[in-house]
C-alpha cells in the first residue's frame, strides 16, 4: 500500500544539518518531513571527531562559525540535551617560526574584519606549560577559549528528538529514488512513500550531488572518508583540544581518558554501497606524527579506528543557499568541518524558507559560486 504525505518542506538527509533545519522550521510552525535513507546521524554527522571549533576557520566561514558558537554555548536550551559539549578550548601549536608568523598575520586579518573573535597568541614557554609532554620545534601557539568538542551522534539525535517533539516527521529507511515537480509542488518518491512539498532542502551530505541533479542543480561534491584513532584510557593528558600548525595532527581527550587522534588522513569510500574503508598507511602516519611530538603516547593502546563518509567541495567551504529555483535550498559540501556549524545552519535554512533571506553570514557560501 502506497502512502502520500504532504508538508510545507521536505528535507533530504537526517544529518546534523537536516535535523537542525527540521527543528528550527518546526519551532516556527512550518510542517516538515525528513527523508533519510538509513537513520539519523548514520554517516558524517554521527562519526566525525566532534570538534566544536572556531580556531583556524577560513575567514569566509568564520562569521558563521561564530554565530554557531553562541548557539553551542546554549545547546541545552536549544535541544534539551547538553550533547556532551565540553568547552575546554582549542590550542594550535606553531611548529617553527614560520607558522607562528602566519598566526600573527591571521590575527591582524581578523582584527581588520572587525570580528569578535580572539585567537590569543602564546609564547613557546606558555605552550610548554600547558603541554609539558610536547617535544619539537615549538615557536609558540594560539588558543581560542570556548571552543571544544561534543558527542556527534548524541547531538544529531538530540536535534532530531526536539524536532519530532515540535511536530516534524522523520522517515528512516526512506531512500529518495525520484524527485519531480508537478503543478508547482515537488514530489519525492521513496519506495512506497511519496512526499509532496512546495520546498525541498537538500542536506544529503556525500550524496547531495545526485539529489541536486534530481532538483535541477549541479553540486560538485566529492565523497571521501575521514579516519580517526581512539586509544585506551589514559591519565589526564590533554587540557584542551590540540592541533599542530605545520604537522597533520589533531587530538582531544574525553572525560573517560580515551584520546581521539586525527590528522586529515583520508580513506576511499564506496558511495553506492555506502561504505568506507580504513587505510593502514594513513592510520600509521597519524600515529607516527602523534608519537613523534607526544612521545608519551607510545605506551597508548589503540582500541579502535573508524572512517566516516563525508562530502567535500572543491574549495573546502560549504555550499549553503538557494538552487536555481528558489523552491530548492542546498546545504552540503561541509568538507569535514560542518559539525560545529550545524546549529547556525539550521537557523539559516529556516530563515531562507520562511523569509526568503537570512541575517546569518552565508552570503559568500552560496552554491552559485560553482555555477557556469
Amino acid at each position: 500500500m502506497s502512502t502520500t504525505l504532504t508538508a510545507d518542506v521536505a528535507i533530504v538527509g537526517a544529518g546534523i544539518q537536516g535535523c537542525a533545519a527540521a527543528n528550527a522550521l518546526a519551532q516556527r510552525g512550518v510542517s516538515v518531513v525528513v527523508l533519510e535513507r538509513e537513520y539519523a546521524g548514520r554517516h558524517a554527522s554521527g562519526v566525525n571527531a566532534g570538534g566544536v571549533r572556531t580556531m583556524g576557520r577560513h575567514l569566509l566561514e568564520l562569521p558563521l562559525a561564530l554565530a554557531s558558537k553562541k548557539l553551542w554555548h546554549d545547546i541545552g536550551t536549544l535541544v534539551d540535551d547538553d550533547c556532551g559539549f565540553n568547552p575546554v578550548g582549542h590550542l594550535t601549536v606553531a611548529m617553527g617560526p614560520e607558522n607562528l608568523a602566519a598566526m600573527q598575520v591571521r590575527g591582524q586579518e581578523i582584527t581588520r574584519l572587525g570580528l569578535d573573535h580572539h585567537e590569543t597568541l602564546l609564547s613557546a614557554a606558555e605552550v610548554h606549560a600547558m603541554l609539558p609532554m610536547l617535544v619539537g620545534d615549538v615557536a609558540g601557539g594560539s588558543i581560542v577559549k570556548g571552543d571544544g568538542f561534543a558527542i556527534p551522534f548524541r547531538t544529531t539525535q538530540a536535534f532530531r528528538r526536539k524536532a519530532q517533539a515540535r511536530g516534524a516527521r522523520f522517515l528512516e529507511g526512506a531512500a529518495v529514488q525520484d524527485i519531480r515537480r508537478v503543478d508547482g509542488v515537488w514530489r519525492l518518491s521513496a519506495g512506497d512513500t511519496q512526499v509532496k512539498a512546495p520546498m525541498v532542502i537538500n542536506c544529503a551530505g556525500a550524496w547531495a550531488a545526485p539529489i541536486a541533479h534530481m532538483l535541477g542543480d549541479v553540486l560538485p561534491i566529492e565523497a571521501k572518508g575521514s579516519m580517526q584513532i581512539v586509544t585506551g584510557r589514559m591519565p589526564p593528558y590533554l587540557p584542551c583540544v590540540v592541533g599542530l600548525s605545520g604537522a597533520p595532527l589533531a587530538m582531544k581527550q574525553f572525560d573517560n581518558g580515551t584520546l581521539v587522534i586525527g590528522g586529515g588522513q583520508r580513506a576511499p569510500v564506496d558511495v553506492t554501497r555506502r561504505t568506507s574503508s580504513l587505510v593502514p598507511k594513513g592510520l600509521g602516519i597519524a600515529a607516527s606524527v602523534a608519537t613523534r611530538f607526544f612521545p608519551g603516547l607510545k605506551t597508548a593502546s589503540i582500541v579502535r579506528c573508524w572512517s566516516g563518509i563525508e562530502g567535500f567541495s572543491p574549495d573546502g567551504l560549504p555550499m549553503i543557499g538557494f538552487g536555481r529555483d528558489r523552491s530548492v535550498i542546498h546545504a552540503a559540501g561541509f568538507s569535514a568541518h560542518g559539525f560545529q556549524l550545524g546549529p547556525a545552519v539550521g537557523q539559516a535554512l529556516a530563515d531562507l524558507v520562511v523569509d526568503g533571506k537570512t541575517a546569518l553570514p552565508i552570503a559568500h557560501l552560496g552554491p552559485e559560486r560553482f555555477s557556469p
